[in-house]
């Protein structure tokens, strides 16, 4: 039996996500025989050959000039800071607490775009996103019993990524995703060799971690690929919700690598956070259904139409 686009489109964000998730683990566990620049160095070298064979091969590769739109500098920036912020934060959270947080980060798009891009958000959605965000505190546990410096890379991750996608939306329509892919790994690789010493001095790599770091590599492209083929094949307030199954890789990850079971704060606060977004997506999903019918209704009956 024929899948349908929607199915496909979910089971391309379903991958897409564990593949993600899966390299946020193997990441980790390299946190104590290598610092952060050194990893996102190494991993990127990786990333960004894949990356640029990919788009040559999809003759989707375009000169490096196209890198000096505005709007691509400003998401290459904010991509660099979230990738840094994040390993920082993965070095010291659990991982299923840093995937629960990062479950806002639809909710902080939201946010940014009626900030920023003007975009209408009603009261409904104004209470999902004040209550999300009070799921994250929740997560976060702010105080001496709290997660510190980790905490605050976490929330400075979400942040990053709300500006990094909202800066996408910027980007020009005729620039292939591949390739913007390709160079901003590229320049965050740089990013990661810059920050080798003051995060540290380079450290010997094992062959293990050499391993590791090629899957890394390869789950970075896998996941990537994903979400295009997600976002083009389904539509994407259908998939959409899909995301949050990284959050159940996250804790599989987490308690069969680093034995970590979630507490009860965190399983709230995500349960918080998820029911927010969930919220939002249904809500955002309703008003373009109605904004359509709308639109239908001004134009009114086609005169030219035939009639049976």
């Amino acid at each position: 039996m024929a899948l349908s686009n929607n199915v496909k489109g979910a089971l391309y964000m379903m991958m897409a996500m564990a593949t993600f998730t899966c390299n946020d683990a193997l990441v980790k566990s390299l946190t104590p025989v290598m610092n952060t620049g050194q990893i996102i160095f190494l991993r990127g070298l990786m990333t960004t050959v894949l990356l640029l064979l990919l788009a040559w091969r999809l003759k989707a590769l375009r000169h490096p000039r196209v890198m000096l739109q505005p709007a691509l500098i400003g998401r290459t920036i904010f991509d660099a800071l979230a990738t840094v912020a994040y390993l920082l934060a993965l070095r010291d959270m659990p991982i299923a607490n840093t995937s629960s947080i990062l479950q806002s980060l639809p909710l902080a798009v939201t946010f940014g775009a009626a900030i920023f891009l003007h975009e209408p958000v009603g009261w409904r959605r104004w209470t999902a996103i004040l209550v999300g965000f009070l799921g994250v505190l929740v997560i976060l546990r702010p105080g001496p019993e709290g997660y510190g410096l980790s905490a605050i890379f976490v929330v400075l991750t979400v942040l990053f990524a709300a500006g990094r996608d909202l800066t996408t939306k910027l980007v020009h329509a005729d620039t292939p995703s591949t390739t913007v892919s390709a160079y901003s790994c590229a320049i965050i690789t740089l990013v990661g060799a810059a920050l080798i010493e003051p995060l540290g001095v380079w450290q010997p790599v094992s062959g293990h971690s050499w391993a590791v770091l090629a899957v890394t590599s390869v789950l970075v492209l896998g996941g990537y690929q994903g979400i295009v083929m997600a976002m083009r094949t389904a539509e994407i307030s259908f998939i959409a919700p899909f995301r949050y199954t990284s959050l159940l890789w996250a804790i599989l990850m987490g308690y069969l690598m680093f034995a970590d079971i979630p507490d009860v704060w965190m399983i709230v606060g995500a349960t918080i956070v998820i029911g927010s977004g969930l919220y939002t997506f249904y809500r955002e999903n309703k008003t373009r259904s109605q904004s359509a019918v709308s639109q239908r209704a001004s134009v009114g009956p086609n005169p030219w139409k035939v009639r049976p």
